[in-house]
């Protein structure tokens, strides 16, 4: 899938809610020290994700085949072992660690990957006030 084509460029991003559906942020493929890397603008704050979370994030729930709780944390904050936010900070996923590229601001991957990845008709995702839940399609 040509990511850029679909999420988008900076001139030209993808608009998205969070999964409560409370906030807005964009999300465009860029490229970075040769790698082509997620870009999520919230308000002022820009983080950066590897892209080969939407592939490595979409085959874990593949093999997993139930909901798994995102439990969203802000990089200094302890997760939940068996949640997506764990996963995506853990030595045991395929990139070794964070996919969150930017220090300080590493966190909150639960918060903004899952809807894009619904976007692109990966994933199921929960809308819920709290303690939203995503699966593979």
């Amino acid at each position: 899938m040509n990511y850029r084509e679909t999420i988008g460029t900076n001139e030209n991003p993808l608009t998205l809610k969070t999964p409560p559906l409370s906030s807005e942020y964009t999300m465009h493929v860029d490229e970075k020290d040769g790698n082509e890397i997620l870009v999520c603008t919230v308000g002022q704050t820009i983080l950066h994700y590897d892209i080969s979370c939407i592939n490595d994030l979409h085959e874990m729930l593949k093999k997993k085949g139930d909901w798994i709780l995102l439990g969203a944390k802000d990089e200094k904050v302890e997760t939940q072992e068996g949640t997506i936010e764990h996963w995506g900070r853990s030595g045991n996923n395929p990139f070794g660690g964070w996919y969150g590229l930017k220090k300080n601001f590493r966190g909150r991957f639960a918060v903004y990957v899952p809807p894009l990845m619904e976007h692109l008709g990966l994933v199921e995702l929960q809308h819920e006030r709290r303690g939203n839940k995503m699966r593979a399609i």
